[in-house]
């Protein structure tokens, strides 16, 4: 028989978030500029003390180029 499955692991938004930082040479300050947010919330967000708001993934999504839907997905 073959391999057993493994279900899949959630990643947190504050991870993939950090993870796109990184890959675009960002900082968190970088990113509060880009996106006109306070420090505080995308530290927030990176910490996971705060969730991302509806309006948090629409800007998410336009700063990154990816979909509302998976950011917000990421915080079921």
């Amino acid at each position: 028989m073959g391999k057993a499955l493994k279900p899949a692991r959630a990643v947190a938004p504050g991870r993939i978030l950090m993870w796109e930082l990184k890959a675009r040479c960002w900082t968190q300050k970088d990113l509060d500029q880009i996106m006109g947010q306070p420090p505080r919330t995308i530290n927030e967000i990176v910490k996971g003390t705060k969730q991302i708001t509806p309006e948090t993934a629409l800007e998410l999504a336009e700063t990154f180029g990816t979909s509302a839907e998976f950011w917000t997905n990421l915080e079921v």
